[in-house]
């Protein structure tokens, strides 16, 4: 079975669209082809800063021939109705075929289609791939009317078996395919002819080319590495550059060089930010110092120096770089050590908006300086500690490092407030406030900053529900969901037990005195156990167990919800746990009907001497063992306890469900074993609001 080849070659393509193109090229071609009857065996796709490139093996040398049937009129229907269906059939009247049906006899059509060779499906899928590619953004260039991300240079198409290789004849906006590309830009520049996947990639491998980008990426990381390892140093790992890089190059040839010594004592984070940013250099960390020294740059191609000029161009564009950043880091150091330090910079702030509805960021601040204080005892942190840390959090947006380089924000505001005389306990708050800014951040841990981070985002959850601005479907502007999975994730994580219908009620009160509204707090609360299902079912936890969880007294201290959520999460992944819900279930049952045909409530009366069985007496002697473990674990908050106690109880119901007839002909027996049900469910009922559970 033959073998696709096709290249895409062309200027060269960002490295940011690089990985998505070659997907929706496999997507499209692939698609296409399938859709026309040719299947294949295996596919690859390559992608290079100039080229793009797709690899179909074993794929069909011609679509297979269909047959089509299609069900006519009735054989005596109308001339006019009989011509129609011939016309649309392409048949004439002696090809059509008479079956009996229970409705008479029906006219039908076979249609053959003859297969087609494989050279002219991909031609046709091809041209409506370049026509319709999905790029983000692209340009027209000369006097055609294609559409590419660059100008697009030519198109290698070539279908290969053990006779040959055949060029498919296609031409889009006079770009003819052919069996053609090109090597390096540089180091090889010249047409290169090939004959197949394998003869394309050893023959772009000679020509300085590696197709591969997880390839460009282990050669920039392995040589990065080891040539930092040989001077004592360390490379600072970043995927996310790395990936961009890789993009960047065809043959990658990794360099390293010096940080002039007037930018060493600027913080590793400016350093590191800086170069990444503007140079797509890697950083270089001494490990016990832990101090950036030196960079790595990526090359694209040998030279005869072995990169010498290129380090120094390099090296020269990155000093006048951080020149800048020295002068910021400087300018920034004299205002928060002298005069009014970050005073001013939170003075400036009343000139900056925060959100046309909520304030500036000046009324921010004082906002989640009132909720500091408030929820400092609550994580046990010094209340005026917390508050300073609030009011100082966000200054450094006044400064010009920030203003720079806005990704550092809280990070230079630790820097500073470190400068200015501030207790480390500040500091690190001003760099954790916003954190958890993803779901694989860390959150903060210590006091103060805990204090914080909830206070600028509880009071982003009630300022915006204040305003109606919530949420609606995949739209969330304001990232309230990030806030909610936030507070979810500080609390949780650290064992933080509180009232958030509390908080959230003295945060809305604070909103509210700046006349932006009252925010509806119990909306916010279910919009907080909204995403802690979706937080607790990632840990493997069922939506139906977080409901019977929530529906309990107290659901608002997310950390005990949590706990009592994992405890009844094991509970029913044993046999007892599953099984004593069905026996629940059935009790809750029964004394529901019978609560509802008497119009009466079982609650309070059940009494063992009324017990006619062995297995009634077990059941009250069982029932009396849980209650007295129960009561006392639940007081402690020990959950786990309480589950493995309700637990037990499986067997001794089962036994009573077996051998006890409830609804007994004695009334009072009746009325006994009904409110002997009774405390089957007030006591699982203590638990978790078993009822919500599936099953």
């Amino acid at each position: 079975m033959p073998d696709l080849l096709i290249e895409l070659f062309s200027e060269e393509i960002p490295a940011r669209m690089q990985k998505r193109a070659g997907e929706d090229l496999q997507k499209l071609v692939t698609n296409g082809l399938v859709e026309a009857g040719l299947t294949y065996g295996s596919a690859a796709v390559f992608t290079t800063p100039r080229r793009l490139t797709l690899a179909l093996g074993d794929m069909l040398a011609a679509s297979p021939r269909q047959v089509e049937e299609r069900k006519g009129p009735k054989a005596d229907a109308p001339e006019k109705a009989i011509e129609g269906f011939l016309r649309g059939a392409g048949l004439t009247r002696d090809q059509l075929e008479e079956r009996d049906t229970p409705k008479g006899k029906v006219l039908f059509a076979k249609i053959e289609k003859p297969g087609r060779p494989a050279a002219e499906i991909v031609a046709e899928v091809l041209e409506h791939t370049i026509r319709n590619f999905p790029w983000p953004k692209s340009m027209r260039w000369g006097t055609g009317s294609l559409k590419w991300v660059r100008p697009l240079h030519s198109i290698l198409c070539i279908i290969s078996d053990e006779a040959g290789a055949e060029v498919v004849p296609l031409t889009v906006d006079g770009i003819t395919a052919g069996n053609t590309t090109r090597g390096h830009r540089f180091l090889a520049p010249d047409e290169i002819e090939v004959t197949g996947f394998e003869d394309y990639q050893s023959k772009l491998a000679r020509a300085s080319v590696v197709l591969d980008p997880a390839a460009r990426a282990d050669t920039i990381w392995h040589d990065a590495t080891n040539m930092a390892f040989a001077a004592g140093l360390e490379v600072v790992e970043d995927a996310g550059l790395l990936a961009e890089v890789a993009g960047l190059v065809e043959y990658p040839v990794v360099l390293m060089g010096r940080i002039g010594e007037d930018f060493l004592g600027l913080p590793p984070e400016v350093l590191q930010t800086s170069m990444k940013e503007h140079q797509k250099f890697f950083s270089v960390r001494n490990p016990k110092s832990g101090q950036i020294e030196r960079f790595i740059t990526v090359a694209n191609r040998t030279t005869a120096d072995d990169g010498a000029t290129i380090l120094a161009g390099n090296e020269k564009v990155l000093g006048a770089r951080l020149s800048d950043a020295k002068f910021f880091w400087d300018n920034d150091l004299r205002s928060v050590t002298t005069g009014a330090g970050m005073e001013t910079w939170v003075k400036a702030l009343e000139n900056v908006t925060f959100h046309n509805k909520l304030g500036t960021q000046a009324e921010l601040i004082d906002r989640m300086a009132t909720l500091s204080r408030e929820l400092a005892p609550l994580v046990g942190a010094d209340a005026d500690e917390a508050e300073q840390a609030a009011r100082v959090a966000k200054a450094d947006l006044s400064s010009e490092m920030v203003y720079e380089f806005p990704e550092l924000q809280g990070l230079m505001g630790s820097y500073y407030a470190r400068k200015a005389g501030m207790s480390d306990a500040v500091a690190d708050a001003a760099k954790d406030h916003y954190a958890p800014l993803g779901p694989s951040d860390d959150v903060p841990t210590a006091p103060v900053s805990i204090a914080v981070a909830l206070a600028e985002k509880i009071d982003k959850l009630t300022g915006f529900w204040a305003i109606d601005e919530k949420p609606t479907g995949s739209k969330d502007p304001f990232a309230l969901r990030r806030a909610a999975l936030g507070v979810i994730r500080i609390l949780v994580e650290n064992d933080v037990s509180l009232s958030l219908n509390d908080v959230l009620d003295q945060s809305a009160e604070i909103v509210g005195d700046r006349d932006a509204g009252r925010a509806d707090t119990a909306d916010i609360v279910g919009f907080i156990h909204d995403r802690l299902k979706v937080y607790l079912r990632d840990q493997g936890i069922r939506h139906d167990v977080i409901d019977a969880c929530i529906a309990m007294k107290g659901s608002d201290d997310l950390t005990l919800l949590v706990k009592r959520a994992r405890a009844l999460s094991e509970t029913l992944k044993t046999d007892d746990g599953e099984n004593l819900i069905q026996g629940f279930k059935r009790a809750n049952n029964i004394l529901s009907q019978a609560e509802e045909a008497d119009g009466v409530e079982y609650s309070f009366g059940a009494d063992p001497k009324f017990a006619e069985t062995e297995a009634e007496k077990d059941l009250f002697a069982a029932l009396d063992k849980a209650e007295a473990k129960i009561t006392p674990a639940m007081a402690a908050q020990d959950f786990s306890t309480a589950m493995a106690a309700m637990a037990e109880l499986r067997g001794p119901i089962d036994a009573f469900f077996e051998a006890v007839q409830v609804n007994a002909e004695n009334p009072t027996v009746r009325r006994n074993r009904l409110n002997l049900l009774s405390r089957i469910r007030t006591i699982c009922s203590a638990v978790a609001d078993l009822t919500k559970l599936d099953g």
